[in-house]
């Protein structure tokens, strides 16, 4: 799950991390008065979405009187900000935030991860932080620095110490720095964070050390933790069709290809869109039913599908060990009649029940296409598609 900036600061905030005064806001109107209560003389509209990149997408503009705050507002807001997060289609600008001008001398980055090949929360940091961080990463990797923090100790001064260190960090800024991992790092483990990344993190004419952006990943099987975090989510950020599968249980990412795919299993799904890739087509989506699937859970994942105009044909792969294949062949056939299916659709599955899966498909009277194998399967399907 991610949310805002203007919401990842107000967490900052509360462990004790330096963020500039702002005010987010939803229309024009609203833009104006925060800046007002702000005071200026300087202030930074900022569009907000879920994605980086929004400087370069032309999100992110400096204000030096009332009515530029007024003007680039009315501009911002509504807008489709296309970023290299976004994807051609970019992201409508809902809300905005109002932020006091900064005094910008230098600008570092720094972010923490869960790096699963050493099990620890990975600190990186770089001296060029900025918009071009990722072209950094590219041409100069050797500015990009690293540390690996002891689970059970916890990040210590002298790790900080190296990390501001290898960013060239001036001496007198190094105990708010050290200051500032800790708070992070605590920060990251008490939200149950995937990701924490300051970008840029600024260090002003007086040294001081200041989070100039905020972004945030939860863990989302975490969240039954966190319901004020879950608060903040934004729906009008996230993909409708997710979030419906959502409700009902079910594994969903929306793709650009045009055969849909029911799967149980995130591997199985994962094996079966590489295989339909293998034999010339583009897979619709991911869509894993998981192991306790029900007709009912088959039919929304099959009408979640379908809303996808980009769908010509159906894939449903089933490997039956804890999900049954009689239980899905029952929620194929009342799918298929339920949405008046209109597209082919080719069925394997093995395992558990698998005869009697079968023979419900052969008996439904539904124009199905079986397979064997998965080979077969995805063969089939990308043959009818075309």
């Amino acid at each position: 799950m991610k949310i805002h900036e203007y919401q990842g600061k107000e967490i900052l905030k509360k462990f004790g991390v330096a963020v500039p005064r702002g005010i987010p806001a939803f229309t024009v109107e609203e833009a104006v008065e925060a800046a007002k209560q702000l005071g200026g003389p300087v202030w930074v509209v900022k569009a907000q979405i879920h994605a980086g990149g929004r400087g370069k997408g032309g999100g992110v503009k400096v204000a030096k009187s009332l009515d530029d705050v007024k003007t680039l507002a009315g501009q911002i807001l509504g807008m489709q900000l296309k970023t290299h997060q976004t994807g051609p289609e970019g992201q409508k600008v809902r809300r905005l935030y109002i932020e006091d001008g900064a005094d910008i001398q230098k600008e570092y980055y720094i972010s923490l991860v869960t790096d699963r090949a050493s099990q620890k929360v990975a600190f990186i940091a770089s001296s060029e932080g900025g918009m071009d961080i990722e072209e950094v990463a590219h041409s100069t990797p050797e500015k990009i620095v690293k540390i690996f923090i002891d689970p059970l100790a916890g990040v210590t001064d002298a790790q900080a110490k190296d990390l501001a260190k290898g960013i060239t960090l001036p001496e007198d800024s190094v105990p708010q720095f050290v200051d500032l991992c800790k708070k992070l790092y605590t920060c990251y483990m008490e939200t149950d964070a995937s990701l924490v990344e300051i970008n840029p993190l600024n260090r002003d004419s007086k040294g001081n050390i200041v989070a100039l952006d905020a972004k945030f990943n939860f863990d989302s099987n975490a969240l039954f933790r966190h319901p004020e975090i879950v608060a903040l989510r934004d729906l009008d950020e996230e993909d409708a069709d997710e979030i419906e599968a959502s409700k009902f249980d079910l594994a969903y990412i929306s793709l650009d290809g045009n055969i849909g795919c029911l799967v149980n299993g995130a591997g199985l799904a994962m094996a079966t869109m590489d295989t339909i890739k293998l034999f010339g087509a583009e897979p619709a989506n991911f869509l894993d039913v998981g192991g306790g699937a029900t007709t009912e859970k088959v039919t929304e994942a099959f009408k979640i599908m379908l809303k996808n105009p980009k769908v010509k044909g159906i894939l449903v792969n089933i490997f039956g060990g804890i999900m049954k294949c009689d239980t899905i062949a029952n929620g194929v056939v009342t799918a298929a009649r339920e949405t008046k299916l209109s597209v082919p659709l080719v069925v394997r599955m093995k395992g558990t029940n698998e005869d009697l899966g079968k023979q419900i498909l052969k008996d439904s009277g539904l124009p199905i296409i079986s397979a064997d194998s998965m080979a077969e399967a995805a063969q089939k399907i990308v043959a009818a598609v075309k």
